[in-house]
């Protein structure tokens, strides 16, 4: 399975016990929806691997306490410390409406009610307090906050983004 295939679940964040049973850290709203997996993808050296799970328990909002088969001790657990924990995307729930996903907006041109077409989206910053739009637009680059407010209208059929943002924050980076 290739990264580009599917999407961050979380991250194994700690042990829990002696056994080799690890806590998962889910980096998503809906916690419950990943409570009874069948199998996970772990990323170990850059490769997806496939981990059966023999049982599991959702804990403390996002913490998804799991048992996989053919971890049993301690020496094992230690070895997917820190692993991404992926999934294929075709199991990614469907967002309808102004909600998505950031893979999924890749490549949509945004139209800003004001300015007109801004550019294309290459990627979604996320590392910042606030996650941005990065816009390609004609060898400049432009970044947009993910603001709902910003936010009017997510047309997936003809893939597009319609913003409304505060007046010259668009020139700003085009000057």
């Amino acid at each position: 399975m290739r990264k580009e295939d599917c999407f961050y679940l979380g991250k194994i964040v700690k042990k829990h016990s002696f056994k080799g049973e690890v806590v998962i850290k889910l980096d998503t709203d809906e916690p419950e929806l990943y409570k009874n997996m069948e199998s996970v993808f772990v990323d170990i050296g850059n490769n997806l691997i496939p981990f059966f799970i023999i049982k599991s328990s959702l804990s403390r909002d996002t913490m998804l306490r799991v048992k996989f088969q053919d971890v049993s001790s301690e020496e094992d657990a230690d070895s997917i410390l820190g692993s991404g924990i992926y999934l294929p995307l075709n199991l990614l729930p469907k967002l309808t409406g102004n909600k998505f996903y950031y893979h999924e907006v890749i490549g949509f041109t945004v139209i800003d009610k004001n300015y007109g077409t801004v550019g294309s989206i290459v990627d979604i910053n996320d590392k910042a307090a606030q996650p941005l739009f990065e816009i390609e637009n004609d060898g400049k680059t432009i970044f947009i906050p993910l603001i709902d407010d910003f936010i009017n209208t997510v047309d997936r059929a003809n893939k597009t983004v319609e913003v409304e943002v505060p007046e010259g924050l668009i020139e700003l980076y085009l000057g």
